[in-house]
């Protein structure tokens, strides 16, 4: 009975630790798309998990009223009261029904514009902001190189209707929209799945047009952003967040509307069962020779979720995460503590291996030695086992 249940007790210890090794990963191939062009981004590392032609030059159609929705936040006062001009009232396309005249505050056009599309509040807010739909343009594509950096964006117009020059790629999309959901206010607007509207002759409740919001809905949406004209077929713009992966999704040019969600879904699917992002904490120290670097701010990389990554600092103070496969998965500057010489500098050979708080290193280590572990505890085991059966023998 003694030698079972000791047989039993090492079961458990090795059941316990095997886990732990990994000898492959899940699926990681992506889906086939339908839509000309996608891209999936990370929010918080900016990593790209996907992209298929995503530096291509497209219509965007009413995903231009990202772009003019976090302008108007970050350039316009939201209580301001903006007066509908004839021009505004006459703009053809989804619309929140403005009247000429109309007074209404740029909280509420930014929140017809985003959740029902208003190409007349689209106007109305360039008009107010710019004195001119042709000054907004340029306007917001100054506004969209410089602050936001994005290249191969030019918007004619502040709604998305169709002109041969209105041009955007599905990866500036994903910037712009990530760079709007760090603003607050954009982010709960953007995620609003109905808003009650008083307007001069509309007294109605609006709701998203994004399906995968309210009509078929998916777990961890956060907004979303749906477009549609002719030339530009239908696009889409979605933000999703589960658990430690918060995602930007932009498909453009679907043939057929459920194309696009169909398409959105799959990469929605394929980025949460493949992907996490995990974070190196703010202060962390990385030694190098008889420097000391440090990270000034919290740094995220996205990674495949069976995957261990070290960790290493150079000599000009810039921290590698690298792979399994000794790729560079991301790169970030550290900030020098100006240290001399360091009185328990270790070998040359180990140098550039990051020595610091970071528990993720600690794990890397953990798991290259596994195998090691393993075989020792098994040994061990073995061994016990022999002699607690010599010692029974003996005892018989």
């Amino acid at each position: 009975m003694k030698k079972m249940g000791f047989i039993l007790t090492n079961l458990i210890v090795l059941n316990l630790l095997l886990p732990i090794v990994t000898f492959g990963h899940s699926n990681t191939s992506p889906p086939s798309l339908n839509s000309e062009a996608a891209i999936i981004i990370e929010a918080k590392s900016g990593a790209v998990i996907y992209e298929e032609n995503s530096n291509a030059k497209m219509y965007p159609a009413s995903l231009t009223k990202i772009a003019t929705a976090i302008y108007a936040i970050e350039n316009g006062n939201l209580d301001e009261v903006v007066t509908v001009s004839e021009n505004a009232r006459g703009t053809v396309g989804s619309s929140v029904y403005l009247e000429e005249g109309e007074k209404i505050t740029l909280l509420q056009l930014v929140q017809g514009l985003l959740v029902n599309s208003g190409n007349d509040a689209g106007v109305a807010i360039a008009e107010h902001l710019s004195g001119s739909t042709e000054r907004f343009s340029h306007d917001i594509n100054e506004y969209l190189e410089n602050k936001i950096g994005v290249q191969n964006t030019n918007f004619i117009n502040p709604h998305g209707l169709f002109n041969t020059d209105h041009l955007t790629t599905a990866e500036d999309l994903a910037k712009i929209t990530q760079y709007a959901i760090e603003n607050e206010t954009f982010k709960e607007i953007f995620a609003l799945k109905e808003v009650n509207w008083d307007g001069e002759t509309w007294d109605t409740t609006l709701y998203t047009h994004h399906k995968l919001m309210r009509e078929i809905p998916y777990e961890g949406i956060t907004g979303g952003k749906t477009g549609f004209v002719e030339e530009s077929g239908y696009t889409l713009a979605t933000t999703a967040e589960r658990d430690n992966l918060s995602l930007i999704i932009i498909t453009l040019n679907s043939e057929h509307e459920m194309e696009a969600y169909t398409d959105t879904t799959n990469l929605l699917n394929y980025a949460f069962e493949n992907y996490k992002t995990s974070k190196v904490s703010a202060g962390t120290t990385f030694k190098v020779e008889n420097k000391e670097y440090q990270l000034s701010k919290d740094y995220y990389y996205t990674h495949l979720i069976n995957e261990q990554v070290k960790f290493e600092a150079n000599n000009s103070g810039v921290l590698n995460i690298i792979t399994e496969e000794n790729e560079i998965l991301a790169s970030t500057q550290l900030s020098s503590t100006q240290v001399e010489e360091l009185a328990n500098n270790t070998t040359q050979g180990k140098n550039d291996i990051v020595k610091g708080n970071n528990k993720e290193s600690s794990i890397f280590l953990f798991s290259k030695y596994m195998n090691e572990l393993i075989y020792i505890v098994l040994m061990l085991s073995f061994g016990i086992l022999g002699l607690v059966y010599y010692q029974n023998r003996k005892v018989l």
